[in-house]
């Protein structure tokens, strides 16, 4: 299905990060914020966009706006919806928290596991995932079936959920689940159905536990188990699920993408080359996603990683060494971004007064 999208144009950033001018709106516009996939410099780099959309454009996700997360996305998300305001998590980020902000209980050093996963386990993961996706080719992503051939990962996520327990009790959220409109996705290790744990009809879950499941990839950490059920990371189904959000429901929808790229480079290592064909399936997947939305006549801004961006996040993004770098990275590339996009908005808006 990825395949029959069609991959962005040259132009695909002016359009993708303009604002949509569909039918008129109510004045107080109605948000949804979505955060993708991308492992710990994903995070990072998604702190630096969203402070720069708040230094360019006074935009920062407020207490009735939705906020959809996935695998990295999903712990943002938590923390916002828990009350957890953008400078504290950049200030944590860097090491130079205030006393009165929020407690992040995570060392950088060690609670992210390193670079690389520990050795997995040798056995399949998931047959009935794998077989699922043999027989119901039509409704299984052959990534998603492919996942469960896997082997089990045998890292853990402990230190996420024991940080996102202590931002709970901080919060005061009733029910281990924040008050705002937090939405986790994760990945149904057994069918490969995408799960939206917090909206009405999904199954119950404390948030720390979704969020370690959305978080789980697949040889790296192990799957995590929610009542009967067990869940991957979101990421393996979609990385950003754009589509989850109803065009009926908002006015205006932020994307951040860390592992999307519409402006991708031509690095030289190989691996680094195997990991931009992946950015660029997912780009088409978002991008496909987006321009729904806006046909529907939603304002959309779609911020991904640009060229300075991939260089200095390199091939593999759970390297934490990079974390500072990515972030400060972000903050000025996607501040460039807003403010070329808003330079192109005004002269349209005065080529259309002339």
């Amino acid at each position: 299905m990825t395949a029959k999208r069609v991959p962005p144009s040259s132009d695909t950033r002016a359009d993708l990060t303009a604002e949509h001018r569909g039918p008129r709106r109510p004045a107080q516009p109605r948000r949804a914020f979505v955060f993708g996939g991308g492992g710990v410099l994903g995070f990072a780099w998604i702190v630096g966009a969203l402070t720069a959309l708040e230094h360019e454009r006074g935009v920062v996700p407020a207490e009735e706006d939705l906020c959809v997360g996935t695998s990295a996305g999903a712990v943002i998300a938590a923390l916002l919806g828990c009350g957890v305001d953008v400078d504290s998590i950049r200030r944590h980020q860097l090491g130079m928290p205030l006393p009165e902000d929020p407690p992040i209980s995570w060392n950088y050093a060690a609670d992210s596991g390193g670079a690389l996963p520990p050795r997995p386990g040798w056995r399949p993961g998931s047959m009935r995932l794998a077989w699922g996706g043999i027989r119901h080719r039509h409704s299984v992503p052959p990534v998603v079936a492919l996942s469960g051939l896997l082997p089990r990962g045998r890292g853990t996520l402990n230190p996420i959920h024991r940080m996102l327990d202590t931002v709970i009790e901080e919060s005061g959220s009733d029910g281990g689940w924040p008050d705002r409109q937090t939405w986790v996705v994760a990945t149904d290790y057994s069918s490969g159905r995408r799960v939206v744990f917090g909206r009405d009809g999904s199954p119950s879950a404390g948030l720390a536990d979704a969020v370690c499941a959305s978080c789980a990839i697949p040889a790296w950490y192990a799957p995590i188990q929610i009542g009967d059920g067990a869940y991957i990371d979101g990421g393996t189904a979609s990385n950003a699920s754009v589509d989850l959000i109803d065009p009926e429901t908002v006015d205006e929808v932020y994307v951040l993408a860390p592992m999307a790229a519409l402006e991708p480079d031509s690095p030289r290592s190989p691996v680094a080359m195997v990991e931009r064909r992946v950015r660029k399936a997912i780009t088409r997947g978002i991008v496909h996603d987006v321009q729904e939305l806006q046909t529907s006549g939603v304002a959309v801004t779609m911020l991904t990683p640009g060229s300075e961006d991939l260089t200095a996040m390199g091939a593999n993004l759970m390297n934490p060494r990079r974390r500072s770098d990515v972030l400060h990275t972000a903050m000025r590339t996607v501040a460039a971004q807003l403010h070329h996009t808003d330079l192109g908005r005004s002269d349209r808006q005065d080529g259309a007064g002339a």
